[in-house]
């Protein structure tokens, strides 16, 4: 990330002349000034990336206008200049918001020192408003010893150093953001920017916005220029999640970039390089949406230059003790239940369940067995919650509210409370006409066609009743509309 505008506050000329050919050097625009003035003016005008400005002037006190400048809405990095420095002074002007201090005379290469490192700080700071995350973190570490997780390491020892372009493919939960991010550490990048764009997250209208950035006044709202994250993640590497949700719009600007590695920021002319390595992940059949005219053909094979698909849990199921004691021993520390390991009934519960949700789902349930078990005692199943009979030493193990909670399926225990059902009327809710039990997969679509009905068809109140995303429940419609089997939104909201 390059500066765009720079400022030189200095009344000597021939101070001005130097810094002036130093920065041309880097083809870097710059403006001069030769009081604090001029500059006051120029700063109302524009916003300046760096300011280099004189510690004395003949109109006012340097360290006084530095103040001023630190309360600008877009305030420029400083560094300040002087012929008479002192500690005092340099500490004051640190403390005051400078970034750097420098004494005259000072050589080019001083210059050049400085601003490398105020071009790699603005870059952190841009990139760390965007991080809630570290890659680092326990979360991030890669378990399982089966087949197929071993091939899936050897592919990503090979293929991590390079720079080519990565297309992660697999089911909703298997962890195709985690594998990407194997990915970025084991590459020659890893000290460089990751930056993550949820390209299923972000409005169609500002999605353009947050790839490439935008000028001030470039559309309502834009009261300042932003940079967007292509550009954050210069020299590093770029994560578009989801990729298969990029607008159609959008799309020919993205493969262009992709081709071309440069572009302009929304409301700019300007065209800015970039280097990224550029990993994608996807949910989806990508080839499926191309047939369909959903997707763009030469953006499908530019991001599919090698593609790794991450297998399902069920594909792996020799690995789920290994992720269950993992996530037992972090939960355990993080809610501070000191649980002794899992009981043989859960082992056997955990194993025999075919994880629909894959390692999310894992995840999520022996987080929430952690929380129902008694400090000091093994996990039972009953604690575990999953589909099938629950043993009754597993529920009479658990304390009596727990036991009440795990005993029933979540609907019975909803119906249970409002005392509006019977054992009878809660069997009926999981049978068809025929009395026939119903599979969780049509459960599933039922619970979604109720919610959208209640709901008079807004699938953002609906995804809410029902404890997903709306992302999650566009996926499900438009997996039923694909298999010929749509839940009608307008139908259900005229029946509500």
């Amino acid at each position: 990330m390059s500066f765009e505008k720079v400022l030189i506050v200095e009344d000597d000329p021939v101070v001005r002349n130097l810094l002036q050919s130093i920065f041309l050097r880097h083809k870097l625009p710059v403006t001069m000034a030769e009081s604090l003035a001029q500059a006051q003016g120029c700063l109302e005008k524009e916003p300046f990336d760096l300011m280099l400005l004189d510690l004395r002037l003949p109109d006012g006190d340097g360290l006084k206008f530095l103040e001023q400048v630190g309360t600008l809405p877009e305030r420029p990095l400083v560094v300040m200049i002087t012929g008479h420095g002192t500690i005092e002074s340099a500490v004051a002007c640190m403390r005051a918001g400078a970034f750097d201090y420098v004494l005259k005379p000072f050589s080019p290469s001083q210059i050049d020192v400085i601003l490398r490192k105020a071009q790699t700080y603005r870059q952190l700071v841009k990139v760390n408003s965007l991080l809630s995350d570290d890659p680092d973190d326990e979360e991030s570490v890669l378990v399982g010893r089966s087949p197929a997780m071993t091939r899936l390491r050897q592919l990503i020892d090979r293929v991590a150093p390079t720079d080519a372009t990565v297309l992660v493919t697999g089911e909703s939960g298997t962890g195709k953001e985690m594998i990407s991010r194997e990915f970025y550490r084991r590459s020659p990048r890893r000290g460089q920017p990751f930056i993550k764009v949820n390209c299923a997250a972000v409005s169609q209208t500002l999605i353009e916005s947050e790839f490439f950035g935008h000028e001030r006044g470039a559309f309502t709202g834009a009261t300042e220029r932003r940079e967007g994250r292509f550009e954050l993640a210069h020299n590093g590497t770029l994560l578009l999640d989801e990729v298969s949700e990029i607008p159609p719009a959008l799309q020919a600007k993205l493969l262009r970039v992709l081709q071309e590695r440069e572009f302009e920021r929304v409301g700019g002319a300007r065209t800015i390089k970039v280097n990224v390595r550029i990993i994608a992940t996807s949910n989806r059949d990508l080839m499926a949406h191309v047939a369909k005219g959903d997707f763009r053909q030469d953006l499908y094979y530019r991001l599919n230059v090698f593609p790794v698909a991450v297998p399902s849990l069920r594909e792996r199921i020799e690995d789920v003790p290994l992720l269950a004691d993992h996530f037992l021993r972090r939960f355990a520390r993080k809610h501070g239940v000191k649980v002794t390991g899992f009981a043989d009934s859960a082992r056997a519960a955990l194993m025999g369940y075919r994880w629909p949700g894959n390692v999310r789902e894992l995840q999520n349930t022996v987080e929430r067995a952690v929380i129902l078990s008694e400090s000091g005692r093994a996990v039972t199943a009953a604690a575990l919650g999953l589909p099938g009979d629950l043993a009754a030493t597993d529920s009479a193990s658990l304390r009596p509210w727990e036991a009440e909670v795990v005993a029933l399926p979540e609907p019975a225990v909803a119906a249970a409370n409002a005392g509006a059902v019977n054992a009878a009327e809660a069997a009926a809710a999981f049978t068809d006409g025929a009395g026939q039990v119903l599979r969780l997969d049509a459960l599933e679509k039922q619970a979604i066609r109720v919610a959208l009905r209640q709901t008079a068809g807004n699938r953002t109140q609906a995804a809410s009743a029902l404890g997903i995303s709306i992302r999650t429940l566009r996926n499900k419609l438009q997996e039923y509309r694909e298999a010929g089997e749509p839940i009608d939104v307008d139908a259900e909201s005229a029946e509500a």
